[in-house]
């Protein structure tokens, strides 16, 4: 296994399935915490993963609270444009938990308090965008930690 791909509350089907899409061509794993803003079987999540959605190794949660009961005690790493560290600093490591939270407001403002010392941010460029595409967001990171492990 390569990563774990976490979207917290993703909202956009699309996305989902682009990232469905990404965690197969990569052999990562897609954990996707409820509540979702699309139901699974929605044409437009479908359409973004293809026919490969049926391949993947995907787990789904039913709370947040859920997920970190589960995995309190695996490596994670949280993106949020409020981390104080860039991407290019995480010590990436096979197996490890990269957690994004929705696309409207990102992760929940426990989880950036509580994280400080493992959030991380990929830099953006320009004053006039706050944040980057969910799925664009996914593939840097990830493809930063193959790079990285030189998978």
């Amino acid at each position: 296994m390569r990563f774990n791909i976490v979207l917290i509350e993703p909202e956009i089907p699309n996305n989902t399935g682009n990232i469905g899409r990404l965690a197969l061509a990569t052999g990562s794993t897609l954990h996707l915490v409820k509540p979702f803003g699309f139901e699974l079987d929605d044409k437009r999540l479908k359409r973004a993963g293809l026919d490969y959605w049926k391949h993947l190794s995907l787990f789904i949660y039913e709370s947040v609270d859920d997920f970190f009961s589960i995995h309190k005690n695996k490596h994670l790493v949280y993106f949020s444009s409020h981390g104080t560290q860039d991407h290019w600093s995480i010590d990436y490591t096979d197996d490890m938990f990269l957690v994004f939270g929705k696309e409207s407001v990102g992760l929940p403002s426990e989880i950036i308090t509580s994280n400080q010392n493992k959030l991380c941010k990929i830099p953006i460029y320009s004053e006039h965008i706050r944040s980057l595409n969910l799925a664009n967001a996914v593939s840097i990171a990830l493809y930063e930690g193959l790079r990285r492990l030189k998978i």
